[in-house]
């Protein structure tokens, strides 16, 4: 097991939200944080992994305070943490009324969901999940820096969308040189994925790279 003060100092969760911002955090780092530090035998990355696979993350919101208390790593402190960010999160957000959540239709409302990344200096592979009504219910950014097959894999990309019973993706990804246009690299990785999310029965319903004043759409090209 390796500790998370063994890690890089970029890529541990606090450093990570402090450099990036919240949003460019995996649902596993974000708990993390909340849950502080890790037992014996696993460092707090793998606890909140291994929790997240157990509890979907609807599952995890609707779980009392001696229903988590019980979980190996957590107790009773901590699940006074957890529970109070939930409950600030539904207070404010309120992530657990469906009828909040935002329809994704065009290539404009998945831009608006990731506007940031047009002034970013790297590159950043956002993936967007939705439910059966194209309505938004997770967005997770699964690479920062130049993409390739090896960083941004099938298996980080459909993940959540598996444990968050997601019924399609969509992706977007900025260019810091301003051109939107699509690279090789950038065609052979949505194909792979695109043919990755047949398999598992998840749609893929289009790439946008965002560039400084425009942006390019993989379905209005035909290029998905």
């Amino acid at each position: 097991m390796m500790k998370i003060k063994d890690t890089a100092k970029v890529d541990r969760p606090r450093e990570k939200l402090a450099r990036y911002g919240s949003e460019f955090l995996k649902d596993q780092e974000l708990l993390a944080i909340l849950l502080g530090s890790g037992i014996a035998g696993k460092n707090v990355i793998e606890v909140a992994k291994q929790i997240l696979s157990k509890f979907s993350k609807k599952k995890l919101l609707g779980l009392s305070f001696n229903q988590l208390k019980q979980i190996k790593g957590v107790g009773p402190a901590k699940a006074c943490q957890i529970l109070a960010a939930f409950e600030l999160s539904k207070r404010v957000l309120k992530v657990d009324d469906s009828n909040t959540l935002t329809t994704i239709q065009t290539p404009k409302d998945i831009i608006a969901q990731v506007s940031y990344l047009k002034n970013h200096k790297k590159e950043n592979f956002v993936v967007l999940y939705l439910n059966t009504r194209n309505q938004l219910i997770n967005k997770e950014t699964i690479s920062i820096g130049s993409l390739n097959a090896n960083i941004v894999h099938p298996r980080e990309v459909f993940e959540p969308a598996i444990s968050g019973f997601a019924s399609s993706v969509a992706f977007v990804h900025n260019h810091p040189s301003g051109d939107p246009e699509p690279s090789e690299d950038d065609k052979k990785i949505t194909k792979q994925l695109v043919e990755a999310g047949k398999i598992l029965g998840i749609e893929v319903l289009d790439h946008i790279i965002i560039g400084q004043e425009s942006f390019v759409s993989f379905k209005d090209k035909d290029l998905i």
